[in-house]
């Protein structure tokens, strides 16, 4: 499944196994792309997602929300791999020892 938004650069697409979702983003996630972030990880019928955001160049606060909802959704089973940029973003905006987070690699 990819979801595109109003960017042309932007691209969220999700792999479903058993019942977890692994998505792969790249790109902004802002206003106008963060829902399609959101319906990516979020298809019927799994209950965990993995969020790969270490292509995103951009991530303002619509995304935190898609974030947040997300941690909501699924509060033992989301994981996140951010980019240096979105590490960045979510430590300035208190978000950055949530337990979904992981540890940057490389």
């Amino acid at each position: 499944m990819d979801q595109e938004g109003e960017d042309p650069t932007f691209s969220a697409t999700g792999a479903v196994a058993g019942d977890r979702v692994t998505v792969t983003v790249t790109g902004e996630v802002d206003m106008s792309t963060a829902d399609a972030l959101f319906e990516a990880a979020t298809p019927p019928g799994v209950t965990g997602a993995t969020l790969d955001l270490r292509a995103v160049t951009f991530f303002d606060s619509a995304a935190i929300h898609a974030l947040i909802r997300l941690a909501e959704r699924f509060p033992r089973s989301l994981e996140v791999l951010p980019s240096g940029r979105v590490r960045r973003v979510l430590d300035i905006s208190g978000l950055g020892d949530q337990p979904w987070l992981r540890p940057d690699r490389g």
